[in-house]
């Protein structure tokens, strides 16, 4: 039974990680902004904070994030605004660094931004609670284990995904880089585009089973 459900599983996290989501998209932007090795900080980042909603999900404390009204408002808003100010820092900063590559400080930056970006990002917990659930064999062994095996492959999938978005990104950047009036305009569009993620984010609503 287990080995079934994990085929099932591969099969629909597969699917999932080809959609575009707030996630890729996220990388894009930084990607086009910054440069590729800031894309590539930025999806580590990503993976990371995914990580900590599948060990905070196997725990059972997104579960309890979801059953207070409270303490889900207070996450969703924190991360929204975190967007919000790296989207409006993003393109204010539009114009001063246009070279291809970025500086070591500015990629440790981007790791921590997406680390924080995705921790603080409440429907990634959801997913992660209604998705992986499905898969898991009640009768085998380790419940929660399951659950940490399944969010693990899924979110390594979702940054393979990242990884050639990145690449995708970058490779448009490098055609740009030698046209400043374009860059910045590129670096402008990515800024509104990481507030706009922030600003949807602040519409999101608890589940109603939450």
């Amino acid at each position: 039974m287990i080995e079934t459900n994990i085929w099932l599983f591969l099969a629909a996290a597969c699917l999932i990680a080809a959609v575009p989501g707030p996630g890729i998209f996220y990388v894009a932007a930084r990607t086009l902004s910054e440069g590729r090795a800031s894309g590539f900080a930025s999806t580590a980042g990503t993976a990371l904070g995914g990580l900590v909603h599948v060990v905070a999900g196997s725990l059972g404390i997104s579960a309890i994030i979801f059953a207070s009204a409270e303490l889900f408002t207070a996450v969703k808003f924190v991360g929204a605004l975190y967007l919000v100010w790296l989207g409006i820092k993003t393109f204010r900063s539009a114009g001063r660094a246009l070279s291809l590559g970025s500086e070591p400080a500015s990629d440790k930056r981007a790791f921590r931004d997406g680390v924080l970006v995705e921790a603080l990002n409440p429907k990634t917990a959801a997913f992660f609670l209604a998705f992986i659930p499905q898969f898991l064999d009640p009768a085998g062994p380790n419940p929660t284990l399951q659950f940490v095996m399944f969010g693990a492959i899924s979110v390594a999938l979702n940054t393979f995904a990242d990884v050639v978005v990145v690449l995708m990104a970058s490779a448009t950047r490098a055609q740009l880089i030698g046209r400043p009036h374009l860059m910045r305009r590129l670096t402008q569009g990515s800024g509104i585009f990481i507030a706009g993620l922030g600003l949807s984010l602040a519409l999101v609503r608890r589940p109603a089973n939450g």
